[in-house]
């Protein structure tokens, strides 16, 4: 189950609040915390992750994240799984890693969970494309499939989020 409270706060101050397991996104003015991963999505999001930095991340191509917070557009979202192609990757400056990513993934991958809203999920790979991600997928375990949109495609689209 998803839990939504509507409330007054600006994306500011939102992140000023504690962090919430499962976390918690802030979208159109509202808090909504992720549900709790099950064993389907904890494996696909595990080995999906492992798969795409064992491929990319030693070539300094990319490297994937998972449940990485990123804070853009108006929007502060917690993709089951980033791909930020490796010169965007934010680092501090001491050339690490940065902890707060105040940008776009290059490909974010989200991973359907029993009773969580399929619109509300797209929804927000649609603001990933309309705000500079190049790539997104929703992969649903329970039906086997995979949704593939690109920039492409969201350019073209007339769906509001």
């Amino acid at each position: 189950m998803v839990t939504t409270q509507k409330i007054s706060l600006s994306l500011e101050e939102f992140l000023k609040l504690p962090e919430t397991k499962p976390a918690s996104e802030y979208i159109n003015g509202e808090i909504i915390q992720k549900p709790m991963a099950q064993g389907k999505h904890s494996t696909i999001q595990a080995e999906l992750a492992a798969f795409i930095n064992f491929t990319l991340k030693k070539k300094k191509i990319a490297h994937a994240f998972t449940e990485l917070r990123c804070s853009f557009g108006g929007r502060s979202i917690v993709p089951d799984v980033t791909v930020f192609s490796w010169e965007r990757i934010p680092v501090d400056e001491g050339g690490d890693i940065a902890n707060v990513f105040k940008t776009h993934p290059d490909w974010t991958i989200e991973i359907l969970s029993p009773g969580q809203n399929q619109t509300k999920v797209t929804a927000n790979i649609l603001h990933c494309l309309q705000n500079g991600s190049k790539l997104g997928w929703l992969i649903d375990p329970e039906v086997k499939m995979i949704l593939v949109c690109d920039s492409f495609a969201d350019s073209h689209s007339e769906m509001k989020t």
